[in-house]
């Protein structure tokens, strides 16, 4: 499947490298209002070609090279700054997928989209709108990245801790990808044993401690990447690849991603993170964990913030 990028800095570059280094897709397209930009990104990244997947890679400024691509990701975007919030980088970034939106689906009408420009969950809801209006795309087709990296950072601190494999760990942080997410504790498990009762088991409990030590390590570390090198990409990047080889692949898998909600503890129509089951025709179906009496008012805060940023924009 043919895979279009538009937006060629960090994020963009380091989702289109990911595909490439794991065999996702037949030929990469950049695409950025630099066009000898987005051609010097396409020509690196075809160099590397040889050391992994042969895949053609072109860079251009014109959005007529993504015809006939199946899946096109977003990047595109103004850069969040030290100390600001995704949700701050709203008004900035409206006006450009308001742009490039149309231009994409003018030429690759039934692309489903991949959204990882911030604030995520309000552009990926205003790309669903603006993908809807001018081209009748079904939100199905319309994902964000969501909390796949938080939810990555989540496994990966419990493992650490426990002294296993993050590919054992299955844990999920849900609702904005942003200050007010909700790691789902009551919900983690290693090898369907319940987080608390197998970390008794291997003698590393999990203390109330442990916990908020996880909570602020994987709610601030965008932040703390921000402040050390001015911006995260790599794990991103990887997690945008993921979503696309789900879809490539007609996987079914259960990814946490952002997408269109009719409703979620009563909160309607927002975008926000839950486990998706995705194939090759975008999201197929939404599951809504359980959750405790805490976590429920967290998700519903959460989604009103969102919903609440989106009202701003769109009315």
């Amino acid at each position: 499947m043919k895979i279009g990028l538009v937006g060629c800095g960090h994020v963009g570059a380091a989702s289109a490298y990911a595909c490439i280094l794991r065999g996702v897709g037949t030929e990469m397209i950049l695409v950025d209002c630099s066009k000898s930009f987005a051609i010097a990104q396409a020509e690196d990244m075809l160099h590397a070609t040889p050391f992994s997947n042969p895949i053609p890679v072109h860079g251009t400024d014109d959005f007529k090279a993504l015809e006939g691509a199946g899946i096109v990701m977003i990047a595109a975007g103004v850069a969040q700054k030290e100390g600001e919030t995704r949700l701050d980088l709203l008004k900035r970034n409206a006006a450009v997928f308001e742009n490039i939106i149309p231009k994409i689906l003018d030429v690759s009408k039934d692309a489903i989209l991949l959204i990882a420009t911030n604030p995520l969950d309000v552009m990926t809801q205003l790309a669903t709108h603006i993908a809807k209006q001018s081209h009748g795309l079904p939100s199905s087709k319309v994902i964000g990245s969501g909390t796949i990296l938080d939810t990555a950072r989540f496994r990966a601190l419990l493992a650490e801790h426990l002294g296993v494999s993050s590919h054992s760990v299955h844990a999920h942080v849900l609702g904005e990808h942003g200050d007010s997410e909700v790691l789902h504790w009551s919900g983690a498990n290693v090898s369907n044993i319940n987080i608390y009762d197998f970390a008794t088991q291997v003698n590393a409990p999990i203390t109330n401690e442990i916990k908020e030590q996880i909570d602020n390590n994987v709610r601030n570390a965008a932040y703390k990447i921000i402040k050390g090198k001015g911006a995260t990409w790599f794990g991103i990047g990887a997690g945008m690849a993921r979503i696309a080889q789900a879809i490539i692949d007609n996987e079914y898998a259960v990814i946490c991603c952002s997408t269109l909600t009719k409703e979620v503890t009563g909160v309607k129509n927002v975008c926000l993170s839950l486990p998706r089951i995705i194939s090759e025709k975008g999201i197929e179906n939404t599951i809504f964990p359980e959750l405790s009496s805490e976590e429920e008012e967290k998700i519903t805060k959460s989604a009103n913030i969102i919903s609440s940023a989106v009202n701003e924009i769109l009315h």
